[in-house]
């Protein structure tokens, strides 16, 4: 697909392709596990340390359409009161290419069951844009005249947690600058900045007997200038191994949800959304893999499962 329109262009290189749903920032489906992208209270709550790999291809079959790897990793320290993480995220859509790598720190005051954190983030990212690939209506429209390399975004965020063991609320803000993407001037184009993004999160599990939890999720996306966005998902289950469960994103899309504990220091995901936008006239759904990892624990343990 090859894009003729200037302003369409423009639109996609600074706004980003998933701002029609609401946000710049990588959305997933699995979100409950890779909650660090988001914010850094969640850094050491799992009290071990924990590591999260997901790769997701968004509206497959679609020309340009949004390919994302993150990688995060996190761990209380020794003072137990301190812990820290860090995330990789790779993101790509059309002509656009951006890397981010954050780190992020978190201060937990124990409750009597249960934790509040506080977190800071911060980092870089490399934004790309191929603009010289780009079929434009001008051949010498100065926009596209040179591409934009390794672009340093530099950002910080915050974030505050509750949670127990079956229970969480977060709020946060992962990314507080508004960065220029483009430089120069672009006159017919006024979003030519990162957007700030602001996340509600919540979730609990219920013991339906003692082979069956029924865990609810939810999270709330607020971009400056951008409808809010919801996703809810409600999640099942079984013998302490197996989950299965549907998800829905308000206005854009609703799938499913499988993961499966292989043992207590390994588990591994998928979730499958369809958009319920036009574009799935153009798209068979979207495919999203998770591979999660615990240290410390043996693999013959009785150990509660990880809800979160």
């Amino acid at each position: 697909m090859k894009m003729q329109i200037k302003y369409l262009v423009i639109f996609c290189l600074t706004a980003g392709w998933l701002n029609m749903t609401a946000q710049q920032d990588p959305m997933f489906s699995q979100y409950m596990f890779n909650m660090l992208t988001v914010n850094p209270a969640y850094a050491g709550s799992a009290d071990l340390t924990t590591a999260n790999i997901i790769y997701r291809h968004q509206w497959v079959e679609f020309d340009g359409a949004p390919v994302t790897q993150t990688l995060t990793m996190h761990s209380p320290l020794k003072r137990e009161s301190i812990s820290v993480g860090g995330s990789l995220v790779n993101d790509s859509h059309g002509k656009i290419k951006q890397t981010a790598i954050f780190g992020d720190v978190s201060y937990r005051i124990f409750l009597d069951r249960s934790k509040i954190a506080f977190g800071l983030k911060a980092g870089i990212s490399l934004f790309q844009a191929d603009l010289l690939s780009v079929n434009t209506v001008s051949p010498d429209d100065p926009a596209f005249q040179q591409n934009i390399k390794n672009r340093v975004l530099p950002n910080f965020g915050t974030g505050i947690m509750w949670y127990s063991d079956k229970s969480y609320v977060g709020l946060s803000a992962p990314r507080l600058l508004s960065n220029k993407l483009l430089s120069g001037n672009l006159p017919d184009f006024n979003n030519n900045r990162e957007r700030q993004h602001f996340f509600l999160t919540a979730g609990t599990v219920l013991e339906i007997n003692n082979y069956l939890y029924f865990k609810p999720t939810a999270t709330f996306r607020a971009v400056n200038g951008a409808p809010p966005s919801f996703d809810f998902t409600a999640n099942f289950m079984f013998y302490e191994r197996f989950w299965a469960g549907a998800m829905y994103r308000y206005q854009e899309s609703m799938g499913m949800l499988l993961q499966y504990e292989i043992n207590n220091q390994l588990r591994v995901g998928y979730a499958y959304d369809y958009p319920l936008m036009d574009i799935g006239n153009y798209s068979i759904g979207s495919h999203e893999v998770m591979l999660g990892v615990d240290f410390g624990k043996k693999a013959g343990a009785d150990i509660s499962p990880r809800f979160f």
